[in-house]
């Protein structure tokens, strides 16, 4: 089991990450935490990184759903997307596929929210 599920495209950085917010936006989520990991690393370790940032998305419907069926599922959220330039030109985008995050979880309510969500998730990912 992969615990992502990702695709390039030959956008470039920037209109990359407007597209992944816009598909993100199109299935509900909103993003509530965003790490350039870029200007991190350079600001932290003086350590120059390709362009990389993590886009924390949530449903706040499914986020409310999924701490109803467990209440410290909350260190698990948000679902993290991640987009970076690649060295051949254009970017990747991947998200986190919540049923591989959720396996330490012995919830079968939880596991049906999460597979809902990561097709929610699979389906941003694919249109960008």
């Amino acid at each position: 089991m992969t615990y992502y599920h990702a695709k390039t495209t030959p956008l470039p950085f920037d209109a990359a990450v407007a597209r992944a917010r816009e598909t993100l936006q199109a299935e509900g989520f909103g993003i509530i935490t965003e790490v350039d990991i870029a200007a991190t690393l350079k600001a932290k370790i003086d350590v120059d990184f390709r362009p990389y940032i993590i886009l924390g998305a949530c449903n706040p419907r499914a986020a409310h759903e999924a701490l109803g069926h467990e209440d410290k599922v909350g260190l698990m959220l948000p679902c993290n997307v991640i987009v970076q330039a690649i060295p051949t030109g254009g970017c990747e985008v991947a998200a986190i596929d919540p049923v591989a995050s959720m396996t330490a979880i012995d919830n079968p309510g939880l596991k049906a929210k999460a597979e809902e969500i990561g097709a929610s998730l699979k389906r941003a990912i694919d249109a960008i």
